[in-house]
């Protein structure tokens, strides 16, 4: 089963907060996700989405007056609920501000990927597998995101969410 967390920049004054007009919009998004991935206005992160977020959490415990802008990047902003009538197959979304969504890539720009792997890293590599191999699935996440995240924050645009399974 393939599960993805889809990401997708968007100026705020186009979007309508409703989830069934959300859900049709990053459908199509994700209809078009290899070309809006390539222009850097979408990435996604397969099942490993709750680990990269585990790895961002060890920030915490790196910086005790950072607050928690670790949990931007991946489940930041606020959800936006379903209407009674949404289809019931609609992924769950989450609507991330501009001023979040800078946040995250403020975070994201500055933390130190090898301060986090250092500190997570060995939680997150499962037996049997490859730890190096792991660690660079972690750091193109962790650098996909940035990018992404760079061009969100200095487009002033915010993020959408979508949970794909």
């Amino acid at each position: 089963m393939s599960i993805h967390l889809h990401f997708r920049a968007v100026v705020e004054s186009e979007i309508q907060d409703d989830h069934t007009w959300l859900a049709a919009f990053m459908s199509e998004a994700w209809d078009n996700h290899p070309d809006e991935y390539a222009a850097g206005i979408a990435t996604s992160i397969n099942k490993a989405y709750d680990s990269v977020n585990d790895l961002y959490a060890v920030a915490d415990l790196l910086d005790t007056d950072a607050g928690k802008p670790w949990a931007f990047p991946i489940y930041g902003g606020r959800p936006v609920p379903h209407a009674a009538d949404a289809d019931p197959s609609d992924p769950p979304m989450m609507l991330l501000e501009p001023p979040e969504a800078s946040q995250a890539a403020d975070f994201l720009a500055t933390v130190s990927f090898d301060d986090l792997w250092n500190a997570a890293g060995a939680k997150l590599i499962r037996p049997g597998w490859d730890p190096a191999q792991v660690r660079q699935e972690f750091l193109d996440y962790h650098s996909d995101l940035r990018r992404f995240y760079g061009r969100a924050a200095s487009a002033g645009h915010a993020v959408v969410k979508a949970l794909w399974a």
